[in-house]
């Protein structure tokens, strides 16, 4: 400091020269001084700063200089010569304020040249000229002129950088400078003034200015009178400077685009501005003419209309609609008049624009509202403007535009104008638009009918939608009900807008209709808009008229606007006043009949206009217009509503009704009888009071079939007091059947309806009336139920029928129910068959007749079991085990494979009395024994069994080993561990290959054992199998290969069908080896049989193809030389052939689990070739050759009906060749009988064919479907009694007298199907064909009776053992079979003396309808003329008889068959004209089998082969849709047990079943609905805790929810249901599942929402339409919200339109919870998109202009500004809105960090790679939408928002 200090004194001289060289020495020395004393060191700084603080002039002013010059010459540098300059001014005295400022401006200038025009500043306050200006206020008068210095000094680096630089000075001065304070107020005006001057002095660089001004406009304050002030003077000037900008354009011919594109951005700034200005001030009107001199400049200038001048059309049309001041409204008028003029003028014309919709049209409906303005200058302003928009109209109407305008790939910001336009275009140009395109209205929609189904997107939908809207507003006003914010205020506000977008729809060629109902309902929802709907219907009348527009057919649609705006008392005189012309006398009847109809449609509206209604339709109209037909009926429809509408009212005008009913007119009649049907209806007028008066008028009513329909709509309201008017109701019943009854063959449809409705009428009566009034009532209804044609009109009698059968069952006699008696000869022969044939107590002849004995004796005692005496009952185990040892000791199975069947089956009878017995003596000791019963029962016997077999000779041995496979067959499930000791002794006498008698008998009951181990016992049977395959191939013994056969044969029955508790790879694990053991095991046996089967050679190498192959892939071969050399040993034993066809024939079962169909076919194929006559083939019709396949005849001839009957039941074959194989095998027992040797082969043919041909014939009656011949029968029956009559070997003898057994229903020697049936079955006496069990046959009843008594007496007969032996066992089957039915308590089937419908209808009156209809149902013959037609009657009778309470004891297996059998049949064969299609008979047999499965066992087997997957695969579509959806009615009658493989099918036909993946997507997903169905359902039959199968039930719905679409958009299906309905479903059941299971299955990985997992997406998905219904919380969707957002907007667009349709249920304050977290992840997120979509989504459903908005990825952001802004402002939101806004910022410059760095990564939050594509867009968007939310930011981000530069 010495060394400045002489110089520093010498500053302070009195003379000015010598200070100033002071200073100048002291610069000098600054220059160049030693380090220590630079401008930087505390000296030299100290030097400047005393030399600027100075008080002298001189020195000042020098110093001011010599810094300046200092900084040029870079002796120091610039930011610190402004920080001297700037410390200096702020301290100085006023005087030397101008110095300064020049100085600092200087040195502005300089920074600014030095950084070539790129100098800018992180914050405004930085900036120096805000400094200058933050300082002190007397800074203001120089600034001003220093910016316009440094503007015209800088120009030359460019005006974009000079305007960008001094952006921030503007902005400041805009902001934050307080109006208030005029000296503040004046520069910030002078400021923009000079600025704005600029463009006259630099009008080359004007345009640059020009955005500097418009882009501060933007940020104008604008909440005090001063700021509104000082914005229209800053709007004044920018208009002013552009006008000069755009004159110098012109004149120089440079730039005039980009000046006329900144006009339209000035004008939609300011127009911006006036919303915001809205009703602060009255200055508006002055902006408008503002703007209009702008365009009148243009114009006059002679520039063209613009396109982008419609964005200003719609806007200033917005602002026309929203305006409700006269003088606003008026400026607004004059300038839209001025813009259509000139684009008008300029060619710019309809008929010349784009393809496009034109934006004038959107000014219709506000144009008109303004047409009842007081204001004369208005109404001739409006007047102009109507004009104009008339000829657009009416041009458009001419020339319609088919064609859609241009699109962006991001577009443009929008504002309320352009949306509204946009969807408007949408909706205009449906077919153009993308079908993807959502509008929120859908959402809205489905949210508020969620349990409906979704509709298809389209413009109609969302019209109809916002029309749906209002009215459900009004429909809560009316019941005061709460509205929501949206529906009570905001649908109000934007009630103009709807209008002026429905106006426009309405002359849309195909949403006019719909457009104009929209119109009338926001009519009805706002009354304000009643005065504007009006005179646009007004408007619109008088263009539909004109001459040069064809749209006269919507006048009458349009027309029903006017009652609508009635809904307002002030509008009535209006509206009656408007339709008051049109019912002129005279005049057009058509005009005097759409006048009436419109007075009725008013008053419905508005009950006011009743006595203008009531004048119009007073009797004397009709006699007035008695020629004029239309106009008396539009007085007759409108008495019809009136009565209907309000039957108060509705008896003021019963003079009126009268009139009408008088008439000779039939339709007049008609309504005038409608008319009265709803007066009696709501029963102010009495009915037969009426009649009395009206019945003489009634026209014939069977000439016009709507008089009939009309007439039984009023008569069924007689039904209230027909007891007390006998004779009236009785005359009104009589109407009524004749109308039902008479068939038409004119008006057929017509007819139909009247015919439905007598009915109907019918059902309302009680049935004694009924039965009373109407003669044979029931015998000429049910005749007309069984005769009916029409489907409609069935449909209409089922209620009736219906009604009867309840009356019926109300009134039923209360039978007691006696003991069964005896009533056949048959049965009583079999009652009194064992004292017959064991008539000693100690049953000494035991070991003579030993099949019977196993069958018929009881070893027990009774009085032994009834007392519980337990000394005795212990003996009882000793003597069943006595006769076990002697009866198998008797018992001689001759090596015959099925005598050892017989015997098998007579064992069990025989183990089951032993365990009953000791379980018994258990019971009798339970008190000292607490182990389980059963089992040890079972397993004493097991003991005695093996102990006994061990010991005895092989005749014994070999049955005992029988006898244990009995025993396990009747064991239940729970003894599976005597099973598996059985098994095990069985396996182990299997492989003692030197003793045949005990491999043979072990191998058959092995096979029989293994189909009863645990579930879960795969280890034993696996182990059984692989056994029985051993020993096949091992064995040199024909017997014990057929044994094995047999074995196998049985253990089939077992695979691939039960299910248990493993997990499912377990599961599959398992399946994958049974599925292998029965590819072995059918291999295996055909690798036995086909050395044997030279002639089915081919047949098998084809069959070996189609069978499934398992783990070893191996296939069959047939070739090898080996197994030719081994034919001679199997033709050794006939019987032990016999079993490997067996066990073929057995294992059909397993390959149709399998899915093998063509397997089965080619093996029945290959059985059929192997016996002669019955084979198709006429090479092989007789067994007297010598070829090999005769030897496979025999067990062909025993398992062949067992095949079919299989095939039959699963329908993979039709009856077609069933006469033929019948008669084949009648061919061949009558070629048998005839020949005289009798060899081994010759005796087992005759007896197996025998007994197969009554296996068949009984296989083919019980299915009820195929008609026989009585006479072929009777020579069946009598071949089979020649078979034991004459003298024949006893095996011979025993295949005649089974196969009458077998006929008769008894499936003796048969262990797979039961060929009986179960309840009788009627027949018609005079029939020749028999369609049902024989047994319930009258024309074999003596037959039958003959045989049976003919066995009796031989079975008595000891003179021949051997046959004597036969016939009792034989008797004892029948009686075993007979029996065992009466112990499911189900009546025994014989025939009685008496007919059979006699014996069904013991608790039914001979006249009931449900007898009536059963009996129907079981002698239907579907095969006589009109089969076509039973198809409806049958399904009309089984859907009566589903509703009945209970149904007669008749085969209702043989009836379902048979209309099973049917449908199928016909259906290929149907007439094009039929109502076949119409009528689904097998699905009306699905429903009608569950309503009554727990009633008949016969209908649960029904269901249970159909729901089993090997079955269930096979169905066609409607039947497989209708058991899935009916899965709890299923539920209701299936065991536990068989549920969960019900359920573990249904899973396994979803998840992996190949018929399911061979469907088509629709046919899928028709499906997957039907099975949601079924499994809501279930949900809903019973308790969550309480239904065992709900883990089932819930591992079924994941398999589902797998399958889900992972979107449920609404795309169009005819033929099924959509994606959205399965989704509805879904939802549905899910919702009902239970809490805790629901809540882990859909919980979501966090990580995975970000990977965008389309599975975790879809869980999501769920989640949402969870929390829609309440399902769920939303603080559960809330979790994963940061998750959600953080993600690829691609992956999780649906998921977002999802939670958002969710957020509408929720409450605001989570609502308004989303938004602002989803605005904070914005901040931080790596995809800013998908946070700000999702905002985008938040608030466009929530803001008033959500019905106007549409949904995709563009618009959502596009419409930011608009949505965002609107919601911000309303009250419930406004807490909320700053941190919105403020966070939202955050947001923006991030995203603008990083655009303007050019993408490169941020140090913290990265942004993704993926964004940078639309991130110019995002930007763009995101700072428009903080513009509009400017007034929520503090001053600060309002500075900083305003300064940010981007490209636009």
């Amino acid at each position: 400091m010495d060394a400045y200090a002489p110089l520093l004194e010498k500053t302070k001289v009195p003379q000015p020269s010598l200070q100033k060289f002071a200073v100048v020495s002291i610069f000098s020395k600054l220059r160049s001084p030693p380090g220590y004393l630079d401008s930087d060191s505390e000296p030299g700084r100290e030097a400047i700063s005393q030399c600027l603080q100075s008080r002298s002039p001189a020195v000042v002013d020098q110093a001011v200089r010599e810094l300046c010059r200092f900084v040029s010459d870079s002796k120091l540098d610039l930011s610190r010569g402004l920080l001297e300059l700037q410390s200096a001014l702020e301290g100085t005295d006023e005087k030397f304020v101008g110095l300064f400022v020049k100085g600092i401006g200087f040195l502005v200038r300089l920074g600014f040249e030095k950084s070539h025009g790129s100098w800018r500043f992180a914050s405004p306050e930085n900036h120096p000229f805000v400094k200058v200006l933050l300082s002190r206020s007397e800074v203001q008068s120089d600034l001003v002129q220093q910016v316009l210095l440094f503007m015209a000094k800088s120009r030359g680096l460019g005006m974009d950088e000079v305007c960008a630089f001094l952006r921030p000075l503007l902005n400041f001065s805009v902001l934050r400078l307080p109006f208030s304070d005029s000296s503040s107020s004046l520069f910030a005006r002078r400021l923009i003034s000079s600025v704005a001057s600029c463009c006259c002095s630099f009008p080359n660089e004007g345009i640059a200015i020009l955005k500097l001004l418009i882009d501060c406009l933007k940020y104008l304050p604008h909440k005090t009178s001063d700021e509104l002030r000082n914005s229209y003077y800053f709007i004044e000037c920018t208009a002013d400077a552009y006008v000069v900008v755009l004159r110098h354009a012109i004149e120089t011919g440079l730039s005039v685009g980009k000046a006329q594109l900144l006009g339209v951005e000035l004008s939609e700034t300011v127009l911006a501005l006036l919303a915001c200005f809205h009703g602060r001030s009255g200055g508006s009107e002055a902006i408008y003419e503002l703007l209009k001199r702008l365009f009148v400049v243009q114009k006059d200038l002679g520039l063209e209309f613009i396109p982008e001048l419609s964005a200003t059309l719609l806007s200033l049309s917005i602002a026309l609609a929203q305006s409700e001041l006269e003088h606003e409204q008026l400026s607004v008028v004059k300038l839209l008049i001025f813009l259509l003029r000139w684009k008008k003028e300029n060619g710019y014309s309809v008929s010349l624009i784009q393809p496009a919709l034109s934006e004038e049209l959107i000014l219709m409906c506000p144009v008109l509202n303004l047409m009842s303005s007081a204001s004369k200058p208005v109404k001739a302003a409006v007047a102009d403007l109507v004009s104009m928009v008339e000829s657009c109209i009416v041009q458009l109407l001419k020339e319609p535009k088919t064609e859609v305008g241009m699109s962006w790939k991001f577009p443009h910001t929008s504002t309320l104008g352009t949306i509204i336009y946009r969807l408007l275009q949408h909706l205009w140009f449906q077919e153009k638009f993308s079908k993807s395109t959502l509008c929120y209205m859908d959402l809205v929609s489905v949210a508020e009918t969620y349990n409906e189904e979704k509709k298809k997107l389209g413009p109609s939908d969302w019209v109809s939608q916002v029309r749906d809207y209002c009215l459900r507003v009004v429909d809560k006003r009316k019941s005061s009900l709460p509205l929501s914010q949206f529906e009570g205020v905001s649908l109000t506000e934007i009630a103009p807008l709807l209008s002026a977008a429905g106006a426009v729809l309405v002359i849309h060629q195909s949403l006019g209709n719909i457009a104009i109902d929209l119109l009338a309902a926001i009519g009805t929802m706002d009354p304000k808009q009643g005065v504007g709907l009006l005179l646009a219907v007004l408007f619109y009348i008088n263009i539909f008229t004109r001459k040069d527009v064809n749209y006269q057919n919507i006048l009458p649609q349009i027309l029903t606007v006017l009652p609508s705006l009635a809904a307002h008392n002030v509008m009535v005189p209006f509206i009656i006043q408007t339709i008051t012309p049109m019912l002129q006398k005279p005049g057009k009847q058509v005009l005097y009949a759409t006048g009436t109809r419109l007075l009725y449609q008013t008053w419905a509206m508005n009950d006011r206009a009743f006595g203008s209604l009531q004048a119009a339709i007073l009797p004397k109209g009709f006699a007035e217009f008695k020629s004029e037909r239309i106009t008396c009926i539009s007085l007759a429809a409108s008495i019809r509503d009136v009565c209907q509408k309000n039957p108060d009212r509705g008896v003021d005008l019963i003079l009126s009704v009268s009139t009408c009913i008088e008439s000779q007119d039939p339709t007049i009649q008609a309504l005038g009888f409608q008319g009265l049907a709803h007066l009696c209806e709501a029963d102010v007028v009495d009915f037969y009071t009426a009649w009395d008066v009206i019945a003489k008028d009634v026209l014939d009513y069977l000439v016009d079939p709507v008089l009939a329909q009309s007439l039984c709509f009023l008569l069924r309201w007689g039904a209230v007091d027909a007891e007390l008017y006998l004779e009236a109701s009785t005359n009104v019943l009589q109407i009524l059947w004749v109308v039902a009854v008479t068939s038409h063959i004119n008006h057929v449809e017509q007819w139909t309806k009247a015919r439905a409705s007598a009915f109907e009428a019918l059902s309302q009566y009680e049935v004694p009336h009924l039965q009373n009034a109407i003669p044979d009532f029931k015998k000429d209804n049910t005749s007309l139920l069984f005769s009916e044609t029409n489907h409609d009109v069935l449909r209409a009698m089922e209620g009736l029928e219906v009604k009867i059968i309840g009356h019926d069952h109300l009134t039923r006699r209360r039978l007691v129910k006696e003991k069964r008696v005896a009533r056949s000869k048959i049965e009583k022969l079999l009652d009194v068959l064992p004292r017959a044939i064991f008539p000693s107590e100690s049953k000494g002849n035991v070991g003579q007749l030993p099949g019977a004995a196993l069958l018929l004796l009881s070893f027990t005692p009774k009085e032994v079991i009834k007392r519980g005496l337990v000394n005795v009952a212990l003996d009882v185990h000793a003597k069943y085990e006595n006769a076990l040892a002697e009866i198998a000791g008797s018992l001689h199975l001759s090596r015959n494979t099925f005598v050892a069947l017989l015997s098998l089956e007579s064992w069990k009878s025989f183990m089951h009395r032993w365990m009953s017995a000791n379980v018994s003596s258990l019971d009798a000791k339970a008190a000292t024994i607490g182990v389980d019963r059963i089992s040890k029962a079972a397993n004493d016997i097991l003991k005695s069994a093996m102990k006994l077999a061990e010991a005895s000779l092989p005749r014994s041995a070999e049955n005992i080993a029988l006898a244990v496979g009995a025993l396990c067959a009747v064991l239940p499930t729970s003894a599976h561990t005597v099973k598996s000791t059985a098994s095990k002794f069985l396996l182990n006498w299997l492989f003692q290959h030197d003793h045949e008698h005990r491999q043979w008998s072990a191998a058959i009951s092995l096979g029989l054992t293994s189909t009863g181990l645990h579930v879960t016992d795969h280890k034993q049977k696996y182990e059984n199998i692989n056994g029985l395959l051993e020993v096949l191939y091992a064995s040199r013994s024909t017997l014990v290969k057929g044994a094995c056969g047999v074995g196998l044969g049985f253990s089939c029955e077992d695979l691939l069908s039960r299910v248990d508790e493993s997990d499912d790879k377990e599961k599959e694990n398992y399946r994958m080896q049974e599925l292998d053991l029965l590819s072995r095991i059918v291999r295996a046996l055909l690798l036995m049989i086909s050395p044997l089967s030279e002639a089915s050679h081919d047949l098998m190498v084809g069959l070996s193809a189609c069978l499934p192959l398992g783990n070893s892939g191996s296939r069959l071969d047939l070739s090898s030389k080996f197994l030719v050399e081994k034919s001679v040993e199997f033709g050794e034993d006939v019987w032990g052939v016999a079993g490997l066809v067996l066990g073929l024939g057995f294992s059909v079962g397993a390959i149709y689990k399998a899915g093998a169909y063509d397997a089965i076919l080619k093996i029945k194929d290959l059985i059929i070739s192997w016996i002669p006559h019955v084979d198709f083939s006429p090479l092989n019709s007789s067994f007297l050759g010598e070829e090999l396949d005769k030897v496979l005849s025999v067990g062909s001839s025993l398992i062949l009906p067992n095949i079919l009957a299989f095939c039959l039941k699963v329908e993979l074959m039709n009856h077609d060749q069933l006469d033929h194989l019948l008669h084949g095998y009648e061919n061949l027992i009558v070629e048998l009988l005839a020949v005289k040797k009798s060899g081994t082969f010759h005796q087992s043919l005759l007896a197996a064919s025998c007994i197969g041909a009554g296996s068949l014939l009984a296989c083919i009656l019980k299915e009820g479907v195929h008609p026989v011949d009585g006479e072929y029968i009777q020579r069946l029956l009598d071949l089979f009694r020649k078979c034991y009559t004459n003298p024949h070997p006893s095996m011979i003898n025993l295949g005649g007298m089974l196969g009458i057994v077998n006929a008769m229903g008894g499936a003796v020697g048969i262990l797979v199907h039961d060929f009986s049936s179960q309840m009788r079955s009627a027949y018609d006496q005079d029939s020749s064909h028999l369609l049902g069990p024989l047994l319930s046959s009258p024309v074999c009843e003596a037959n039958l009776t003959s045989l049976v008594q003919e066995m009796f007496l031989v079975a008595q007969n000891p003179n021949d053992l051997l046959i004597q032996q036969n016939a009792a066992w034989a008797l004892s089957f029948l009686r075993n079979h007979l029996w065992s039915q009466e112990s499911k308590n189900i009546e025994p089937t014989e025939q009685s003396d008496v007919d059979d419908s006699r014996r069904v209808s013991n608790s039914f009156p001979e006249d009931s309808l449900v007898l009536t209809l059963s009996m129907w149902l079981l002698n239907l013959n579907f095969s006589e003329a009109g089969r076509f037609t039973l198809v409806g009657n049958a399904a009309a009778a089984l859907r009566c008889l589903s509703r009945a309470p209970r149904l007669p004891a008749v085969d209702w297996g043989i009836i379902i068959r048979r209309c099973m059998r049917y449908e199928a049949q016909v259906s290929q064969s149907v007439p094009s004209d039929s109502d076949f299609e119409r009528v689904t008979l097998r699905v009306e047999c699905l429903h009608f089998a569950i309503s009554h499965a727990n009633q008949f066992d016969q209908l649960l087997t029904f269901l249970d082969e159909l729901s089993l997957l090997s079955r269930f695969r096979t169905l066609e579509l409607n039947l497989q849709s209708c058991l899935l959806s009916h899965l709890a009615g299923l539920i209701q009658v299936f065991s536990g047990s068989r549920l969960l493989t019900l359920l573990d099918d249904v899973m396994d036909f979803f998840s992996s079943d190949s018929s399911y993946e061979a469907c088509s997507l629709v046919q899928k997903r028709f499906l997957r609905v039907s099975c949601w169905k079924g499994v809501c359902e279930c949900l809903d039959e019973a308790s969550l805790d309480s239904l065992e199968c709900i883990s089932s039930i819930e591992r079924c719905m994941e398999v589902l929810f797998i399958l889900l679409p992972s979107s449920d958009s609404a795309e169009i299906s005819d033929h099924g249901p959509s994606s959205s309905q399965e989704w509805i479903e879904a939802v549905r059941c899910l919702s009902k599942a239970r809490r805790d299971w629901l809540s882990n299955f859909l919980q979501v990985p966090l990580v995975s929402v970000t990977e965008g997992d389309f599975r975790i997406l879809k869980k999501i998905h769920a989640k949402s339409k969870l929390a829609r219904t309440g399902s769920i919380p939303f603080i559960e969707l809330g979790k994963l919200k940061s998750s959600l957002l953080n993600s690829k907007s691609d992956g999780v667009w649906n998921v977002l339109i999802e939670v958002v349709a969710a957020l509408q249920h929720a409450d605001g304050s989570v609502k308004r919870q989303w938004l602002v977290d989803a605005v904070e992840i914005s901040c931080v997120s790596t995809h800013p998109s998908t946070a700000l979509r999702f905002i985008g989504l938040v608030s466009g459903i929530c803001c008033k202009y959500m019905p106007f908005l549409t949904i995709d990825t563009f618009t959502v952001l596009s419409d930011l500004p608009v949505t965002l802004a609107a919601l911000l402002k309303e009250p419930n939101w406004e807490v909320v809105a700053e941190s919105i806004a403020s966070n939202l910022f955050v947001s923006l410059e991030r995203v603008h960090s990083w655009v303007t760095s050019r993408y490169s990564l941020l140090s913290t939050q990265p942004i993704d790679e993926s964004e940078k594509e639309i991130a110019p867009f995002l930007l763009r968007t995101m700072h428009c939408t903080c513009v509009c939310l400017k007034d929520f930011l503090p001053l600060e981000n309002q500075l900083r928002l305003a300064n940010l530069i981007f490209e636009h």
